[in-house]
């Protein structure tokens, strides 16, 4: 599917999707515990709906509370599959879904025979080497099964239950360290990790709070260098309700500061557990006009002619050295709409210390450069950050800024959500008469199902070519 998009100003309200991050974690969770949980508002998308069909083969019962027409309920009824948890009946095919391939993974590591991953095209380019690594560490066996290769197939063989201290940098990405964390809940013994390098810590404190809430006991040293985790002596089914999803923010935020709009973004996550909210203070230490209610649970974003000033210009000249910059290492899927805000904010913006970012569905560092290159964007890649000398629409008087360069043209999403849904917001914000096309726009569904639906109901006019 192809999509269009034009300079539009946007109205209303919109609710973001529940997070996909917790919503896989209690899907596991539920699957480890005995008795039956109750998951409500979870993130019905492709990355979910991969893991709900994943758990059914170590034992789990999934009600996804489906109706007539195929859509997903509100609340997802998990029978966990707890002490009678098994080896896998068929192959684990984790879709796009690199959560649920580092969280089972570990937990693999305790059954009593091989248990076969593999995934979709993207999912067998991205590594996993670093994974067998820390399951060889554990004491079970793992290997990919292609010469030559660091990513899927992958096979597994256990059983394990106890593990040795486990070493590893933790740069390459959070996720296989918090199915380590997960896996631990299968131990007769504590699991001790050293992380030499952690990265994306906001996720291990995310999974450590999950833990935590099924009764195991969990530490986390001030650095995240130390982590251990000591099981409960049963793990029990529970009640959750997931909250909003920062990563989905992310984008009618960004889209909502492009044009003359003024947009409330509802159910947002005031908790603190997603180190995705970062983007709001990020966004207003350049002028953003964004209004945080945590009482009523509402971001309300103002951007060009409606925000206060009646001007809504971003700009890097308040901040040293007039530059922006933020480090990636805790939030990195933010990388996508920070970079397309940034083509907006006049200055310099660096993302930095995004390796990480690389090794997401595509590498996203090199994408964003060639997309955002394409469209009149000055962008310099390097091997671990991103920099964008971005132009407002307007000078601080509200006049035109002919330095402001951005056009349309014809962009590929290269089946990565995040990057189809970031340049579609960039199209909004582009001058009158241009228009922006992204090619195979669908693969928003991995973490925003129905994301143009809901964005044009804003009056983001998004059409399908």
């Amino acid at each position: 599917m192809d999509v269009i998009a034009k300079k539009q100003a946007l109205s209303g309200r919109i609710r973001v999707p529940g997070s996909k991050s917790h919503t896989i974690r209690a899907l596991i969770l539920a699957t480890l515990a005995e008795g039956r949980s109750y998951i409500h508002n979870p993130l019905p998308s492709a990355d979910c709906l991969s893991t709900a069909t994943a758990v059914p083969l170590i034992g789990a019962e999934v009600d996804l509370d489906i109706n007539t027409e195929g859509v997903c309920g509100s609340t997802w009824v998990v029978d966990g599959a707890g002490a009678g948890i098994h080896l896998p009946s068929d192959v684990i095919n984790v879709g796009n879904s690199g959560s649920l391939l580092y969280f089972l993974t570990p937990v693999a590591a305790t059954f009593d025979g091989w248990s076969v991953f593999t995934g979709d095209e993207s999912i067998r380019s991205r590594p996993v080497d670093h994974v067998v690594d820390v399951i060889r560490q554990m004491g079970a066996e793992a290997y990919i099964t292609q010469p030559g290769s660091t990513g899927c197939p992958m096979i597994v063989r256990g059983p394990i239950t106890k593990a040795k201290k486990i070493v590893t940098p933790g740069s390459v990405s959070s996720q296989y360290i918090s199915g380590l964390m997960l896996a631990a809940l299968r131990m007769t013994e504590p699991m001790e990790i050293e992380l030499t390098n952690p990265k994306e810590t906001p996720y291990l404190t995310m999974t450590k709070w999950w833990l935590e809430s099924v009764g195991a006991k969990v530490s986390i040293s001030d650095d995240f260098k130390h982590i251990s985790v000591s099981a409960p002596k049963e793990v029990k089914a529970f009640e959750r309700t997931v909250p909003s999803d920062w990563e989905a923010v992310a984008f009618p935020l960004i889209a909502a500061l492009l044009g003359d709009s003024e947009v409330v973004i509802e159910n947002i996550d005031g908790s603190g557990i997603q180190g995705d909210d970062a983007i709001v203070e990020i966004l207003q230490s350049v002028g953003a006009d964004i209004e945080w209610d945590k009482e009523n649970e509402t971001l309300t974003v103002r951007g060009g002619k409606k925000a206060r000033d009646g001007i809504g210009r971003l700009s890097t000249e308040k901040l040293p050295e007039g530059t922006l910059r933020v480090a990636m290492s805790d939030f990195p899927d933010a990388i996508c709409a920070l970079a397309v805000i940034a083509c907006f904010i006049d200055g310099k913006t660096v993302l930095e210390d995004a390796a990480v970012c690389r090794r997401k569905e595509t590498d996203r560092i090199a994408v964003l450069k060639k997309q955002l290159t394409l469209l009149g964007a000055d962008v310099e890649e390097g091997e671990d950050y991103l920099i964008i000398h971005g132009h407002a629409p307007v000078h601080s008087d509200g006049t035109v800024n002919d330095l402001f360069a951005l056009h349309g043209g014809i962009v590929e999403s290269y089946g990565d959500h995040r990057i189809a849904m970031s340049l579609a917001c960039l199209g909004l914000g582009l001058p009158e008469q241009e228009q922006l096309i992204i090619r195979n726009a669908e693969c928003c569904s991995v973490s925003f199902p129905h994301f143009f639906d809901e964005m044009n109901k804003t009056g983001a006019n998004y059409k399908e070519r």
